[in-house]
């Protein structure tokens, strides 16, 4: 099975770093960890979508070396933000794919959605290090992204916390010897409603997780449960496993952030706070370790660690993905875009909170599959299911 390539850097050297989505909350985890580590990581270039001044402030602190602002309209006001610097500026879509060709030893990819597929594929051309919280560079382009790291000797290593600890657990020298593998989930704000009571959810209490502290359209994914079927698409191309070996139990505590179960009746798991800086970290300083701000996990004051089984019915985005990963082709492409697409209409107020889940359905049952050989069968399809979506969103609320 193709699954991504491990190449240990030399940890000694300080290693240059690229933040894609530098404004989002995974930009600032991460670079609240480079700010601690000065001596051993430079910035090359940081992004943002539309923040110019926490980017201009953020490359100023940082001495990045470039800034790329996504929305083109915006270039004179970063440049103007940035004067008397030794950032240089440029914006857009196109400067945006560039930033991938920039020499940064480690790139971080924290754009949501499909917009940092092209930075993450032209750095994996190069060989770079890809640390990603990107879920949809695998789920939208898995195949496609496997291939192209393994042609390339490029490293990926996921940020994700559930991906984290089970990378820091699994035994790639003895793959046959793992029985399975279990993400764990909060379970969201809504794990113990009945299905029918979510009919009413409102975009404010869909992005109040309990737990973590993400961006509006990561909560409401963790809300649906549609990001641990993203994570199960996910983790089916970074470890040697079969679908079939891919479990999801709800942890409410978010404490074991994932496990591996071995043949032998061994369970490991990696436990933290759940602080986003802790796998930032892990994969900044790979296969070393540094320090972070992050706080310390007190099990004497968790008291208990509580499971329960994911349940399909309730939250159909599980079952959903994991048909999407067995049908293959462009189906993980559309799964993901019809539900970029939804959960932009429930924010705005104009569609319910279990639609988000029906629109991603339909879109799934009307659209043909597709085999995707290169990065233009995945925008195509993303397109075509993005305009069905908003076809199908606009449908439900005339």
């Amino acid at each position: 099975m193709d699954t991504a390539i491990h190449n240990e850097p030399d940890i000694d050297v300080p290693r240059s770093v690229t933040v894609l989505g530098a404004t989002g909350s995974i930009g600032k985890s991460t670079l609240d960890v480079l700010v601690r580590h000065r001596d051993r990581f430079t910035v090359e270039t940081l992004t943002a979508h539309r923040n110019v001044d926490l980017l201009a402030a953020q490359a100023r602190e940082l001495g990045a070396d470039h800034a790329v602002i996504a929305d083109s309209r915006l270039y004179e006001p970063l440049k103007r933000a940035l004067a008397g610097t030794k950032t240089t500026v440029s914006a857009g879509v196109d400067a945006l794919a560039e930033v991938g060709h920039r020499p940064a030893d480690i790139v971080v990819a924290g754009i949501v959605g499909a917009a940092g597929l092209k930075p993450v594929l032209n750095a994996v051309a190069r060989g770079a290090i890809v640390a990603f919280a990107n879920k949809e560079c695998l789920v939208s382009a898995g195949d496609l992204m496997v291939r192209k790291v393994q042609e390339a000797g490029a490293t990926l290593l996921p940020v994700d916390s559930e991906h984290s600890a089970i990378f820091q657990v699994f035994d790639f020298a003895r793959a046959d010897k793992i029985s399975r593998i279990v993400l764990t989930a909060s379970g969201g704000p809504f794990r113990t409603r009945e299905r029918q009571a979510l009919a009413g959810i409102t975009p404010a209490e869909a992005v109040a997780h309990p737990n973590w502290d993400m961006g509006a359209k990561i909560s409401v994914d963790s809300a649906t449960m549609m990001n641990k079927g993203l994570e199960l698409i996910e983790a089916f191309h970074l470890f040697p496993v079969e679908e079939s070996q891919i479990d999801i139990l709800v942890h409410p505590e978010s404490v074991i952030h994932s496990m591996v179960d071995y043949v032998d009746g061994s369970v490991l798991a990696q436990l933290g706070a759940p602080d986003m800086r802790t796998p930032i970290a892990y994969a900044l300083a790979w296969p070393g370790r540094i320090e972070t701000a992050a706080p310390r996990l007190a099990l004497e004051e968790v008291g208990k660690l509580t499971f329960e089984p994911a349940d399909p019915e309730r939250f159909p985005a599980l079952r959903l993905a994991r048909e999407a990963l067995c049908q293959g082709g462009d189906a993980p492409t559309v799964l993901n875009a019809a539900n970029e697409v939804a959960v932009h209409w429930f924010l705005e107020k104009n569609l319910g909170f279990l639609e988000i889940t029906d629109v991603v359905e339909q879109v799934l049952e009307r659209m043909e599959r597709r085999s995707l050989n290169d990065l233009d069968d995945v925008f195509a399809s993303d397109a075509e299911a993005r305009r069905l979506a908003e076809e199908i969103a606009s449908n439900s609320v005339g």
